[in-house]
C-alpha cells in the first residue's frame, strides 16, 4: 500500500480550525454571562422600581392624611381648644416629615434602579457583540472543515478572514472600541 502524502497547509488548516473553537467557545461564555448579567439587572431594577411604587403610594396615602387634618384645622381652627388645635399641628407635622422621608428614600431608589438599568443595557451590548463574534467563528470552523474534506485552499483562506473578522469582534466584544461606529451601523 502507498502512503498517500499529506498536504502541509491541512497541519495549519487544523490548527486554524482549533484556534476559532477556542475563540468561539470563550465567545458563547462570555455572551452567556453577560446576558445573564442583563436578566439579572433587569430583575433586580424592576424590584427597586416596584419598591420605589410602594415608597410613593405611601407617600401619597400621608399627603391625603396631612390635607385632611390641615383642612379640618382651617375649618375649625378657632373654634378648637388650643390642646386640640397643637395635637392637629403635630400631627400634621409628623405626615409631612413621613412624606420628605418617603420622597428622599423614592430619589435614592429610583437612582439605584436607573444604576442597575445602565448595567443591563450595558451587558446587552457586550452580550450582543459576542454573538456576532460567535457567528463568525463558527462560519470559520465550518469553512475549515469543509476546505480540509475537499481539500480546497481557497475556501480555507476564506475561512481564516472570517474567523480573523469573528476574533476582532471577540475583543471588540470585551472593550467597545467600535461601539460608535456599530451605533452609527444600527447594529
Amino acid at each position: 500500500m502507498t502512503e498517500e502524502k499529506k498536504d502541509k497547509w491541512l497541519n495549519y488548516l487544523a490548527l486554524t480550525t482549533v484556534i476559532f473553537a477556542v475563540f468561539a467557545t470563550l465567545s458563547t461564555f462570555n455572551g452567556g454571562k453577560f446576558s445573564t448579567r442583563a436578566i439579572l439587572s433587569q430583575n433586580k431594577a424592576s424590584g427597586k422600581w416596584a419598591h420605589y411604587q410602594a415608597k410613593s403610594l405611601k407617600g401619597y396615602l400621608y399627603e391625603i392624611q396631612r390635607d385632611k387634618l390641615e383642612l379640618e384645622l382651617k375649618e375649625k381652627g378657632s373654634d378648637l381648644p388650643q390642646k386640640i388645635a397643637d395635637d392637629y399641628k403635630k400631627s400634621i407635622s409628623y405626615y409631612a416629615a413621613k412624606i420628605s422621608k418617603y420622597e428622599d428614600e423614592k430619589k435614592e431608589i429610583s437612582a439605584e434602579a436607573l444604576q442597575l438599568e445602565n448595567l443591563r443595557d450595558e451587558s446587552q451590548v457586550h452580550s450582543r457583540h459576542f454573538g456576532y463574534a460567535i457567528i463568525f467563528l463558527q462560519m470559520a470552523i465550518l469553512l475549515s472543515g469543509i476546505s480540509g474534506f475537499v481539500k480546497n485552499k481557497y475556501m480555507w483562506v476564506l475561512s481564516i478572514v472570517l474567523g480573523a473578522l469573528g476574533i476582532f469582534l471577540f475583543f471588540q466584544s470585551f472593550w467597545l472600541f467600535m461601539e460608535p461606529l456599530f451605533k452609527y451601523l444600527n447594529l
